[in-house]
């Protein structure tokens, strides 16, 4: 009888692990695709999901990214709290419900209000009885401005505005329809840069960000450093004090654990790739300050952040040992310690925008276009040494983004020189 048994529980068996390793095999090898949603096809917001979309599929082949135009941050928690997308890019001053989880913090993003020269709007009080071009009303950048106006006293009565689009408004700056525009965006954007290029517009400082700060906590007290949108003829002409807030790449909380540790993990991972796409993607970072805001992390996030994290006994084990023996010649030594090692992070940086700044000179120099190509070449190569020392504490952020915008610029004055001689090239064939 038993014998009888063996062969259909055999074949019971292995028709059983046949249909568990078949769902096994469907379930690794299926592809998400999962939808982000960004801003504008103009904006930083676009773009950097874009490269976001390129560098995972490389990396993650059975991950797809679909990007996703919107109007900006509102509706992008909308399309989340829908589920009609899987990802969105927030500014960090939006409010969101407790089942919106932050993945990571990617790059600051400046409140820049441009105005026309003639209109004589040299603060943001002056806005009143102005006609001001907003970005649409689903987007941070609108929230944000009418909590700036709330806070220097403005109201809608006070204000003629129009909602538009970020290129209609931008046209509608260069045509005069309005006097000024708001906008929260990227340091660097080009279609900013091309609109403060004719000399006819220019950007006026967002004062009192430390007071702001106060009563909206995600605001950030920043400059746009002299030069920014332009090295030979300053844009701005000093450096203008203006506010910022974070762009965050969030999720909701029942999106699959793996899905967000991959997505988390290329990130940080493979941020030199991230970084050649997109420039802004040198500063993503874990977002240290989201619990101020109220967020939380996803948990695939975190199980990537906590990875290398010892046991209690393993991280703490040396210093209770050290609290045992601590004296007072022992603390002086951790102090002197902590100052050579930030005067150390301090000098490294300090040595790599030196040799930016000497490039400068070369570049502004550069006659062949040949060797002016290999110079912007030697800048990627820096930028790139740049990060690894990021990575590893041997540059401090405060001193990475000080060199950020030193490059920046060289490279403008890169793509500048190179205009300036392809156009002599051409006169010269003709």
């Amino acid at each position: 009888m038993q014998n009888k048994l063996i062969f259909p529980l055999i074949f019971l068996s292995i028709i059983t692990a046949s249909i568990f390793g078949w769902q096994w095999f469907r379930s690794y090898n299926r592809v998400a695709v999962i939808a982000i949603a960004t801003g504008s096809r103009q904006g930083e917001y676009y773009a950097f999901a874009q490269a976001l979309a390129k560098v995972i599929a490389r990396h993650q082949p059975q991950i797809q990214i679909e990007v996703i135009e919107t109007e900006g941050s509102l509706e992008n928690l909308e399309l989340l709290s829908n589920e009609k997308v899987q990802l969105a890019l927030i500014q960090s001053d939006t409010v969101v419900s407790p089942e919106t989880k932050v993945i990571a913090s990617l790059f600051p993003e400046i409140s820049h209000l441009i105005v026309t020269k003639e209109s004589d709007i040299n603060s943001f009080s002056e806005l009143k009885g102005k006609r001001i071009a907003l970005m649409p009303k689903r987007s941070g950048s609108y929230q944000l401005f009418w909590s700036l106006s709330s806070h220097y006293g403005l109201t809608e009565t006070d204000l003629e505005t129009v909602t538009l689009s970020p290129a209609k408004a931008h046209a509608a700056l260069r045509e005069r329809k309005v006097d000024a525009l708001f906008r929260v965006i990227a340091l660097g954007n080009p279609a900013v840069s091309q609109l403060l290029q004719n000399g006819q517009t220019e950007v006026v400082a967002i004062k009192q960000g430390a007071a702001l700060q106060l009563f909206q906590p995600a605001l950030i007290p920043m400059k746009i450093p002299q030069g920014t949108y332009n090295g030979a003829v300053p844009i701005p002409a000093r450096d203008l004090p203006v506010v910022a807030v974070e762009a965050l790449l969030v999720t909701s909380e029942n999106i699959p654990h793996s899905i967000v540790y991959e997505i988390t993990r290329i990130l940080f991972e493979a941020r030199n790739e991230l970084v050649k796409q997109n420039i802004q993607a040198a500063m993503i970072s874990r977002p240290s300050e989201s619990s101020r805001l109220g967020l939380s992390f996803h948990q695939g996030a975190k199980s990537y952040y906590n990875l290398d994290r010892p046991s209690f006994l393993v991280e703490y084990a040396e210093p209770l040992g050290f609290l045992l023996s601590l004296t007072v010649l022992g603390i002086s030594g951790i102090w002197e310690l902590k100052m050579w090692w930030q005067g150390k992070q301090k000098n490294r940086a300090d040595l790599y925008n030196l040799e930016i700044l000497q490039l400068i000179t070369q570049i502004n120099l550069m006659e062949d276009l040949e060797q002016l190509i290999l110079l912007r070449s030697h800048l990627f190569e820096i930028l790139a040494k740049v990060i690894v020392d990021l990575d590893k504490d041997r540059v401090s952020p405060e001193s990475f983004e000080s060199f950020t915008f030193t490059w920046k610029v060289a490279m403008r004055t890169v793509r500048e020189r190179e205009t300036l001689l392809r156009d002599s090239l051409g006169r010269v064939v003709n």
